[in-house]
Formats: C-alpha cells, structure tokens, sequence
C-alpha cells in the first residue's frame, strides 16, 4: 500500500512540473476555441475568437486585420481563422475583422494616386478604430484588458495597423503593440518616444511590393501617379532602436512578400514577445533571420 502511494504521489507530481512548465501566452493552456459573430459598424463585421475553458476576465486582445491589396481578402480565410484559434488556445481574446474593400476591382499600383493610397489607409484606419471601440464597450462581457490591445495586419493589413498606430488620428484609443506581417509605414515623423510602442515585424528583404527598407510603393517611379516612398519594417526597427523601444525583426534576406502569409505560422514568435515585451513589460531588441518555408 506504501509503495502504491509513492508511485502516485510521483506520478502526481511529474503532472504538476508538466501542467506548471506551459505558460499562459506563450504556449498552448487550451484545447477548444469558441468564435462569435459580431456586426461593429454598418455592414461590417468582425469574429471574436476566445477559449470556452478560459475564465480569466481580463486577457489581452490580439485584432487582426487580413491582407488583400485593399481590394479583396476576407477575415476568415483558412490561415487568418488558424491563426486566431492558435493564439486563443494561448489565452488570448483575438478578434479578426472586415473592413472595407475601396480600391475592390480596381488598381492599387503605380497608376493609381499616392494621394488616393493615402486617402485608403486612413479608410481602413477609420475602420479600425470603429472595430475597436466597438470591442471596448463590450471588454466587459468578452473579458479582455482594453489597455492591452495589440493590432496585427498582413500586407495591406499590416500597412493599415501601422499607419493606425505611427500616423496621427482623432482617437483617443492607445494600443499596447503591433505586428506587421510585410508593412510599411507612409513617414516616420510621428514616431517618437511618445508614440513608440512594442513592435513586431516579419518581411522579405526582396519584397517587391512593400518595401523592406526605404522605397517606393511597389517600386513606382517618380513620373508615376502613384509613387509614394514608404519605410518598411528595417526602417521603422531603426528608429525604434534609437528611441529605446522594444521590437522584433524577423527578416528573410531571400524572401519576397510571401512572409505576408508565411508569417502566420509564427505564433510561438509573436506570443512570446507579446507575453515579454507588452505583458510583462521588459525591455527586447531582437534580430531574427528566418529562411521562406514554400
């Protein structure tokens, strides 16, 4: 009987070390994932991913916002919806919206004005704040911290979270971080220490669409409507290097801007800077070089 005793008190406790070693927010604590359809601004909607078995009321919300050249994608593609269930089996709330298609069946290249691609940012920006807001009056009933909203986006996405949190707007909102899957941002000038905030950053070193450093928007030439210099993730990172604020840059010398959907597979990466950098709040440059995974 003494030694049955022994057996289990060991076994419990070889369970206990194993329950204990998995973090919240960095590794998977939950094995099923709820979602819930919500319409946040006229025809616009959003779905709200959260762990059925979590009962923390206040977690941090991860709002995605997909890819598509501001003319098509959808919030519930395959990897935008496996993405979200991944980081709520994490313990986060994540919510992955619509918003809308401006330039849908129609050019977003070089014939097209950079006043109207900025005009189109600030279009999606609006439509960001409004899913935002939308969420906070819930925060509540949904159980998240409305001080620890973090905006991911994916190529035109990615572009549009940037420019929310690094260009001026009329809100009041304060987001607690980013992360940019093959953006890039219109001007650095309003990137200060104010403003800065913990950064991630995926992107091909030859993308040819959003550049990684400093270049033209799809690499238009000057004579062309739609030349605009925009500063991809290196050029952002440097200036958040300079101010002190933490970032991740993962950078792929021989990638392109596939790392728009390729980043996706990422979550181990983005959880655990989320979890250090803007949960607990410690200080991480990092540099990571990854290599395209086709």
């Amino acid at each position: 009987m003494k030694k049955t005793y022994v057996l289990f008190l060991v076994g419990f406790l070889f369970v206990a070390i194993q329950i204990k070693a998995q973090e919240r927010f960095k590794d998977v604590v939950f094995n099923t994932v709820k979602s819930e359809t919500f319409t946040y601004s006229d025809t616009l909607q959003l779905d709200f991913y959260s762990s059925k078995q979590d009962m923390l009321a206040k977690k941090p919300l991860l709002i995605l916002v997909h890819g598509g050249g501001f003319s098509s994608g959808k919030r519930d593609n395959p990897m935008e919806k496996e993405f979200c269930r991944e980081m709520a089996k994490r313990g986060y709330a994540v919510a992955s919206m619509s918003y809308h298609l401006t330039r849908k069946g129609k050019s977003f290249g070089c014939d097209y004005s950079s006043e109207g691609k900025i005009e189109t940012f600030d279009s999606v920006t609006n439509d960001i704040l409004d899913a935002t807001d939308f969420l906070i009056q819930k925060s509540k009933n949904l159980k998240f911290d409305s001080s620890q909203i973090v905006l991911v986006g994916s190529s035109a996405g990615a572009e549009a979270v940037l420019n929310t949190v690094y260009m001026p707007n009329s809100s009041k909102i304060k987001y607690a971080g980013v992360v940019s899957f093959a953006g890039a941002l219109v001007s650095l000038e309003h990137l200060t220490k104010e403003t800065a905030i913990p950064s991630v950053f995926f992107h091909g070193k030859k993308d040819n669409l959003v550049p990684y450093y400093i270049a033209p928007h799809h690499y238009c030439k000057p004579n062309q409507p739609g030349f605009l210099t925009l500063f991809g993730a290196k050029a952002i990172t440097e200036k958040l290097q300079k101010l002190g604020a933490s970032y991740l840059l993962a950078t792929d010398p021989e990638g392109n801007h596939d790392w728009a959907n390729l980043a996706y597979k990422f979550t181990d990466e983005i959880a655990d800077f989320i979890s250090n950098a803007i949960i607990h709040k410690e200080q991480i440059t990092y540099n990571l070089q990854l290599a395209s995974k086709k």
